[in-house]
């Protein structure tokens, strides 16, 4: 913790774990107030969790949650008033203690002059400027008038699509002036949790900081995105700050939306219920699948659009051929229960899926989508919706469960004038350009063109759409297009993959000669290359811009 005081009665500081708590209160802490939202990151303690380690530690704990860049007037009131009425001295956090100084700082406006204000929250290491721009103008961010900075393009998203996008445009301009906006510290490998959960990586090997993948010249802005004012060219950022740009890419990803399931974030990590979709909870799959020896095994698919969507059935191939190999597999009873109607939604792929599916004894239910999970009970409940029938409900014991949380856009990205009725960026899905705002474009998982949500996908957006910003620069139209690449390494079994690699319209896009590779069919190639070749690829290459193995689609210029 770097705890900083703000005044007698309030310190703050960014993320905390529950392990700090009994630290608080040793420093003379009596109430802690949480002012970030659970799911902004893969490896975040839920607030129950935190307010239970509160209790134990003596502390009286709020939630008063603030999405990015969203600070209401409503919600510095609720926050002056905890101020009050909790016992002090309190201590706030959010991601990196930003947002409780905001709200501290619209809390005191009516109280304390904007001096005051500034220079409290400048001594614990805040910038409240735009906040003191915003109390100055009654509360109105005055946007269209001051301009904190400025950026030939700036990339909203340092993800895999982000550094992707930002490396290979560099390399085609080098002197171009690029801005990558992004809050995190850590920047995961997540193709990599799926062989996390099967024991077959090591989770460190899947995570660098970000500022070590940064290409070199392109500025690092740490911080998140409140809001887009696209007629104005500008991005607002959490704190009121401008970043003003000629060029927009948009790529932040997509959002795991783990409360959209009733009892899920309470009981995440324990009582058997496990996930692969965050990085501190795939190590405790391959725990709960070692230590299985009989019992019942389930494994959830959301509706999509999710991230990968072969993801939730590997984390059951993979299981499935852990217990083969052990002898319990006849003891588990493996169920797969999938929102959807299919295995997989390219047709190509099923037959070979299904003979795994018929190997290790699976029973595949269609049309059933998690409403709840009890996991003191182990039990979990789902809703039922089959063609043509009114929707029922089931509920199914457990020994473990392995939980794949609905997705959808980013909070800010849905109620920007980028999305579309859905909520994702609405692109052109040939030149990933936005529809209405020409000087715009997005990739990765949070637009809207009808492709898989793969890291593989990224890949190849990034220099396509490199391309076409670097073709406006110079007064071009589009000069490179899309056509819904995505793969999906399928890990049937320990050493053997089903390689999906298709476009729009599931049309097979193959990297390799079917005589080099066949991707119809569970092999060993194909699972070197997702073990020891794809990672350094990543690391390597892709988040450096160099383009291996990529090819765009030429385009004629409009």
């Amino acid at each position: 913790m770097e705890i900083k005081k703000i005044t007698d009665g309030l310190s703050v500081s960014g993320q905390i774990q529950p392990e700090d708590m009994e630290k608080l209160k040793r420093r003379g802490f009596r109430a802690v107030v949480c002012n970030r939202p659970d799911g902004e990151a893969a490896d975040q303690p839920t607030h129950e969790e935190m307010e239970q380690a509160a209790k134990v530690a003596g502390l009286e704990f709020l939630y008063l949650p603030v999405t990015p860049g969203m600070v209401t007037e409503e919600t510095a009131t609720a926050f002056r008033q905890a101020l009050t009425e909790l016992p002090g001295p309190v201590f706030g956090f959010c991601r990196t203690g930003t947002r409780t100084t905001t709200l501290w700082s619209l809390a005191m406006a009516k109280e304390k002059s904007v001096v005051d204000i500034l220079a409290a929250t400048k001594a614990a290491g805040y910038d409240m400027t735009g906040v003191a721009r915003r109390i100055a103008n009654g509360g109105v961010t005055p946007t269209d008038s001051v301009e904190d900075a400025k950026h030939d393009v700036v990339i909203v998203g340092g993800g895999a699509a982000g550094v992707a996008v930002a490396a290979s445009l560099k390399s085609r301009k080098p002197d171009l002036d690029i801005a990558i906006i992004d809050p995190a510290d850590i920047h995961y490998y997540q193709p990599g949790w799926t062989m996390v959960g099967a024991g077959v990586f090591e989770p460190a090997t899947t995570a660098k900081t970000m500022g070590s993948l940064i290409p070199r010249g392109v500025h690092w802005l740490k911080s998140a995105v409140a809001a887009f004012e696209p007629k104005n060219n500008a991005v607002i950022l959490d704190g009121c700050r401008v970043v003003k740009y000629d060029r927009l890419i948009v790529c932040p990803g997509l959002k795991l939306d783990w409360d959209k399931i009733e009892g899920l974030v309470e009981t995440l990590g324990k009582n058997g219920v496990t996930s692969n979709y965050r990085y501190d909870l795939a190590p405790y799959t391959w725990e709960l699948v070692k230590g299985l020896k009989g019992g019942k095994a389930v494994f959830t698919q959301p509706p999509m659009p999710i991230k990968c969507a072969g993801a939730p059935q590997k984390a059951m191939y993979l299981s499935a051929h852990n217990w083969e190999q052990a002898g319990v597999l006849k003891n588990i009873d493996i169920q797969f229960m999938n929102a959807g109607g299919v295995l997989f939604g390219v047709k190509d792929y099923v037959p070979a899926l299904e003979k795994y599916v018929e190997r290790y004894g699976a029973n595949l239910n269609f049309f059933h989508n998690l409403k709840s999970i009890d996991g003191p009970a182990k039990k979990a409940t789902f809703t039922v919706s089959k063609p043509d029938s009114e929707p029922t409900e089931v509920t199914v014991d457990f020994d473990m469960i392995h939980v794949v949380p609905p997705q959808s856009a980013p909070d800010f990205i849905k109620v920007s004038p980028l999305s579309d009725a859905a909520g994702w960026v609405d692109v052109d899905q040939v030149t990933l350009r936005h529809k209405e705002y020409d000087n715009i474009w997005s990739l990765g998982d949070v637009m809207n063109a009808p492709n898989a949500k793969t890291a593989a996908a990224a890949r190849m957006q990034a220099p396509i759409v490199a391309e076409n910003v670097a073709a406006d620069i110079d007064g071009k139209g589009p000069q490179a297009g899309y056509n819904g690449y995505g793969s999906c390494p399928l890990t049937v079994e320990k050493g053997k993959i089903v390689l999906a690699e298709f476009g729009y319209g599931g049309v097979l896009l193959p990297s390799f000669p079917k005589w080099v590779l066949d991707g119809t069919k569970p092999t060993r190639k194909a699972w070197l290359l997702k073990e020891q070749i794809l990672p350094p690829i990543y690391w390597k290459a892709m988040l450096r811009g160099k383009e291996w193995m990529i090819k765009p689609e030429k385009v004629s210029a409009k």
